[in-house]
């Protein structure tokens, strides 16, 4: 999934694109689960005349709330979700309705680790933490996919950046 070509600054090149991993989304699918099947329990149970027919509407009103709300919403939210890293920056944009970004510049970051638990290792993803020289101090991007390599490409980034002209001058002598 790439990110918007406006955001990019004349010159800027992105290299990395992603989002959540799907992994994300595996509470609020049970959610949905755990709902549909208070649903299902109650109308098998009550019959459908007079107060107990009322009482099953009420509980599927509640029901599709519920899963508007712990399913449908975070869906949303994992789909608008977007991380990138340019060779100068790191965006990141997300919401629905509103939307917000947060960009710091790879000339501010000092930190990049990785945290793999052991359900990150079945899926293969992580989170990422960027420290960097602000006043946020960490920036923590959770269930990215292929986290390892995430790491090694933006430490390789971060090496480029930092070496610069002066790095490149010594190789030509």
């Amino acid at each position: 999934m790439a990110i918007s070509k406006k955001l990019l600054n004349p010159g800027e090149r992105l290299v990395i694109s992603t989002r959540q991993h799907p992994k994300a989304l595996f509470g609020p699918i049970l959610a949905l689960v755990v709902l549909l099947a208070v649903g299902v329990v109650v109308q098998v149970r009550l019959d459908g005349d007079g107060a107990q027919g009322v009482l099953r509407l009420i509980v599927w009103v509640l029901v599709l709330l519920g899963v508007l709300w712990f399913t449908v919403r975070p869906f949303l939210v994992w789909l608008t979700t977007v991380h990138a890293f340019t060779d100068r920056r790191l965006i990141t944009r997300k919401g629905i309705i509103t939307r917000t970004g947060h960009d710091i510049p790879l000339a501010r970051v000092s930190d990049i680790s990785i945290e793999i638990n052991l359900t990150d290792r079945l899926f293969g993803c992580g989170s990422l933490l960027i420290a960097d020289a602000s006043t946020f101090g960490q920036v923590r991007l959770n269930d990215i996919p292929h986290v390892e390599t995430t790491q090694r490409q933006l430490n390789e980034l971060l090496h480029q950046l930092h070496s610069g002209p002066a790095t490149r001058r010594d190789e030509g002598v």
